[in-house]
């Protein structure tokens, strides 16, 4: 049983550590940030400029689109790493499998374009 429970001793020792940072990080702020800030440095500013409308306002949908679609298609060089890495040792079975995955890219990247979801007017 003493052995069972000194092999979750690095666990709690790495438990431990990660709490004491954790709560470090957290605390630390509170101690030693600038307490008497310029209000110029608080005010709001979009890239320089003083702010044009509400921080609240309702973004497009096209937002959103554009950033699911670079998702999607970023996801594509995730996997050509790898597959580029061990690309002779997995033969012709792990080339086709790529081609197949890069063809539904394709198609997919065809069908966004055809459907205008790469327009911004």
């Amino acid at each position: 049983m003493d052995q069972l429970l000194a092999s979750y001793l690095p666990v709690l020792i790495f438990l431990g550590v990660a709490l004491a940072i954790g709560l470090a990080l957290m605390i630390a702020p509170f101690i030693i940030a600038y307490k008497d800030p310029d209000p110029e440095k608080l005010s709001a500013y979009e890239c320089g400029f003083n702010a044009f409308d509400d921080a609240r306002m309702k973004f497009d949908v096209r937002f959103y689109l554009v950033a699911i679609l670079f998702i999607i298609f970023d996801l594509e060089v995730a996997f050509l790493f790898p597959w580029a890495v061990s690309f002779g040792a997995i033969g012709w079975f792990g080339f086709w499998s790529m081609m197949v995955f890069l063809a539904v890219l394709t198609i997919g990247f065809v069908y966004e374009w055809k459907k205008g979801a790469l327009e911004w007017d």
